[in-house]
């Protein structure tokens, strides 16, 4: 693993996991914890050493987290896309990786900020080939409205959505519908601290706008089961990688 920077803030950085295979396919981790400190990118780590040994290259991003200066709207999502395009540029220092085959997996709100970066994949210098969203916080209106992590969604849009409609449209995957690349939201029923009804509105509405989606519902799984390698929802997970890249 080394630790690779993308910007000057000791928050924009990301640990890379290469595995002994030729040009990787690369799976860039956003970790969740609503946007917050101190939850960081050490909760995907095991994550990542798993999926190292499964042949995938790892890209395990931090981006600056509220109460963190800069952090918020804009910041955080420039942060992930930043950090995303840092991949074009790894070429040059010898690291061989397969930039055609990218994908983007986050838990909880790095869901949020996965499927975001899907959205935005066209705008990018890495065209993200798909996104996955474990437990997404993706409609970030309807989380506001449920008090889904208290305020954090005023705290991240620096208003309620009402008071900053165009960042709610620029923000939310659900206001950016279609995203335009393939999706795989997975959620658990027990999920205590994200609401599955969230995943459920967000797919029945991706799909109405066209996008190519798979919705897998995980019968008793709770809200941190995506941070575990040995759980079912990650054997989930891994199941549709492999299928994917």
């Amino acid at each position: 693993m080394k630790t690779i920077e993308y910007g000057p803030s000791v928050d924009q950085q990301a640990d890379l996991y290469v595995p002994a295979l030729p040009r990787p396919a690369v799976v860039c981790l956003l970790h969740g914890g609503f946007w917050r400190m101190p939850y960081g990118r050490g909760e995907m780590a095991a994550i990542a050493d798993d999926l190292v040994t499964r042949g995938f290259a790892v890209w395990n991003l931090e981006y600056r987290r509220l109460s963190t200066l800069g952090a918020g709207w804009p910041g955080t999502m420039d942060d992930v896309a930043a950090g995303i395009d840092r991949l074009a540029t790894l070429g040059a220092q010898g690291i061989d990786l397969d930039l055609d085959r990218v994908i983007v997996a986050g838990h909880s709100a790095g869901g949020h900020l996965a499927l975001w970066a899907g959205a935005r994949a066209h705008a990018r210098a890495i065209r993200v080939r798909a996104a996955v969203g474990l437990a997404p916080i993706a409609d970030l209106a309807e989380a506001c409205a449920l008090k889904v992590g208290g305020d954090v969604v005023v705290e991240l849009l620096g208003g309620t959505p009402s008071e900053h409609p165009d960042r709610l449209r620029a923000a939310s995957p659900m206001e950016m519908l279609p995203l335009g690349v393939p999706q795989l939201i997975l959620h658990g029923t027990a999920d205590a601290a994200v609401p599955i009804e969230l995943s459920r509105r967000y797919v029945r509405a991706a799909e109405a706008a066209g996008d190519t989606i798979e919705f897998i519902e995980l019968p008793g799984a709770g809200h941190m089961d995506y941070l575990d390698p040995s759980s079912a929802a990650h054997a989930t997970l891994c199941r549709w990688l492999a299928t994917a890249l």
